[in-house]
């Protein structure tokens, strides 16, 4: 009998070029998480997201069903083989959870091209040509070769599909699996998917010290087009006529450090930290 089909959501990057964690950006107006999950359930196919052991607790994270990743560090092919070893006799549609421009027409052409008797069903990359293995069905066959791969020293999952007997198969859009790491890249995608939303989002500016006499205010809340924290800094520079450059200051979003570049999203709380005066 065909091995039935499960699916796995990887969530437990790092997002260190993006600066914040991926799974959780927002571009059709929920995480990229839910709407990885949500598009394998109009597919009748039960979702599982891959997450780290230190991410398990995560807020964004742990209402939903997990895997956690047997080998840290190892990247995206040590959720992948721990799905594999949860579910002996199941096959797992991966996908990626920073594939903005996936949708469900791409996943319906992957699962009717399925060949169960190859280790994985992927697509060919509209790009260069080589096999996608963070949007394809890893069959049950695939654990041992997977397994030794990685005892071998291999983190590459694409490495391992051009090795070995996998069915690649063509894209139908070319762009479906163009996956989003970067500052850049985020605002590029949310140009191109929805040009009104990227326009301007809501965010919640605190001030201290310094930052504070010269803005008159605690704290203020608007609507703005700044991308970036950097961006936003330049903004109300110019409004409140702020001394201090941006290279004296530290960033924080939400309450955690961030960085200079990283995405802004609506409902951000960001707070501009002067130096401390003193010794």
């Amino acid at each position: 009998m065909t091995p039935p089909l499960r699916g796995l959501v990887l969530a437990g990057g790092r997002s260190t070029r993006m600066g914040r964690d991926k799974a959780t950006l927002t571009y059709h107006g929920r995480t990229q998480l839910e709407v990885g999950l949500d598009l394998l359930r109009d597919l009748g196919i039960p979702g599982w997201i891959s997450v780290r052991p230190d991410q398990a607790a995560d807020p964004a994270r742990a209402h939903h069903p997990q895997i956690v990743d047997g080998a840290d560090g190892a990247g995206p092919i040590a959720g992948i083989l721990a799905a594999l070893r949860a579910e002996p006799g199941a096959a797992w549609l991966v996908l990626a959870c920073d594939l903005p421009f996936l949708d469900a027409t791409t996943l319906r052409t992957l699962v009717a091209a399925r060949d169960p008797d190859r280790v994985a069903t992927a697509f060919r990359s509209g790009h260069d040509g080589l096999p996608e293995p963070l949007c394809a069905i890893w069959e049950p066959q695939a654990v041992g070769p997977l397994a030794q791969h990685v005892a071998d020293g291999g983190r590459c999952p694409r490495k391992f599909l051009l090795a070995h007997d996998a069915r690649i198969i063509d894209l139908p859009r070319r762009d479906a699996l163009d996956n989003i790491n970067s500052a850049t890249e985020y605002w590029r995608a949310m140009q191109d998917l929805d040009p009104k939303t990227a326009a301007t989002r809501p965010l919640t500016i605190q001030y201290f010290a310094l930052l504070r006499e010269q803005a008159g205010r605690a704290a203020e809340s608007l609507d703005s087009a700044a991308r970036t924290p950097r961006e936003l800094y330049a903004e109300l520079q110019a409004r409140h006529r702020f001394t201090l450059p941006v290279e004296m200051l530290r960033v924080a979003i939400n309450g955690d450090f961030g960085e200079w570049e990283q995405p802004l999203a609506a409902g951000d709380t960001v707070v501009f930290i002067p130096p401390v005066a003193g010794g």
